[in-house]
C-alpha cells in the first residue's frame, strides 16, 4: 500500500500546551524505518514548519502551510516567492472594512511577538517565526456573533474566507487543506499504486481534510469541544483516538499501521 501520512500539528502530533512530540517517537520511528512520507498540514508558518519538519526527519516531504493557504515544498526543492502579496493583500481588506468592524478582530499583524507569544505560549523566537506569514492572518474575533457574521460578509467581497481552528479563526483567500490534500494525492500517486491518504487533526479546520482522505483519525484534544460526528465515521473510514494529543496520535497510528486493513491491502 503505498501510504502517505498528512497530519494536523497543535494538539494532534504535538501537545497542545507544550508543543511536545515526544509521546509520538515510536510512530515517528516506525514512518521512517518504512519510508512512509509525513506531511505536514498546520496553520503554522513555512517559517515554522521547515525546522519541525527537519527535526522530525522529513524534509523530503512537502508540508501544508498556514491552513492550507501555501504550500512548502521539501527541502530540496523549488520555493515560490509570490506569497507576501496575499498577505498584503489581506491586510488591505481587513483595514479598509467599517471601523466597528475592524476594531473586533485582531490578528498576527496587530500584535508584537510579545503579544503572540503570550497568546500561544510559544517563545518569542518562536512566536517572530510564526509572524512571518504569507498567505494567512490568524486571529480572534472579540465582538458579536451578529457583527461576525457582517465581517466574514464584508471579507467575502474580497474573496477571503474563514476557518475556525483550536486557537484562532483564521483568514484566507480560500484554499484549505482539504483542497492541498488533492494535491498531495496526485504527487504521489503511482502507476497500479494510487496514494493512500491517512490523516489526523483535532480541530474544526482538519474536518474536511479528514472526510478527504482515505482513512482518518479524530485525535482527542481536550482544549477545546470534541468534533461533530463527521459522515467517514459512518463508513468506518474515520476513527476517534483513544487518548490526546500526540498520544493518541501514536497510538492510533501504530494501530493503523499493524491492522488488516494493512495486511489485506497491501
Amino acid at each position: 500500500m503505498n501510504i502517505v501520512v498528512v497530519s494536523d500539528l497543535d494538539g494532534t502530533l504535538l501537545d497542545h500546551e507544550t508543543y511536545s512530540h515526544a509521546a509520538a517517537a515510536e510512530a515517528l520511528d516506525l514512518l521512517r524505518a518504512r519510508g512512509i512520507p509525513l506531511v505536514l498540514s498546520s496553520s503554522k508558518t513555512a517559517a515554522e514548519i521547515a525546522p519541525l519538519r527537519a527535526e522530525l526527519g522529513f524534509s523530503n516531504c512537502p508540508a501544508i502551510v498556514e491552513n492550507g493557504a501555501g504550500l512548502l515544498e521539501p527541502e530540496d526543492g523549488a520555493q515560490s516567492d509570490d506569497g507576501p502579496t496575499d498577505y498584503e493583500r489581506l491586510r488591505r481588506a481587513l483595514d479598509s472594512l467599517p471601523e466597528d468592524l475592524r476594531e473586533s478582530f485582531e490578528g498576527f499583524g496587530d500584535w508584537s511577538a510579545c503579544d503572540v507569544s503570550a497568546r500561544t505560549g510559544l517563545s518569542l523566537e518562536a512566536a517572530a517565526r510564526a509572524m512571518q506569514r504569507r498567505f494567512s492572518e490568524p486571529g480572534v474575533w472579540t465582538g458579536t456573533a451578529g457583527d461576525l457574521d457582517r465581517f466574514l460578509a464584508n471579507l467575502a467581497h474580497s474573496g477571503i474566507s474563514a476557518v475556525q481552528g483550536g486557537r484562532f479563526l483564521t483568514l484566507s483567500f480560500g484554499a484549505d487543506k482539504a483542497g492541498r490534500l488533492a494535491e498531495i494525492r496526485r504527487r504521489y500517486d503511482r502507476p497500479r499504486a494510487p496514494a493512500f491518504i491517512v490523516a489526523l487533526g483535532d480541530a474544526p479546520n482538519d474536518m474536511a481534510m479528514l472526510e478527504a482522505a482515505d482513512f482518518a483519525v479524530i485525535v482527542a484534544n481536550p482544549a477545546h469541544d470534541p468534533l461533530p460526528a463527521l459522515d467517514g465515521e459512518m463508513a468506518g473510514r474515520i476513527v476517534r483516538s483513544r487518548f490526546t494529543g500526540p498520544s493518541g496520535w501514536n497510538d492510533s497510528l501504530l494501530s493503523f499501521l499493524e491492522s488488516d486493513r494493512i495486511r489485506t491491502t497491501g
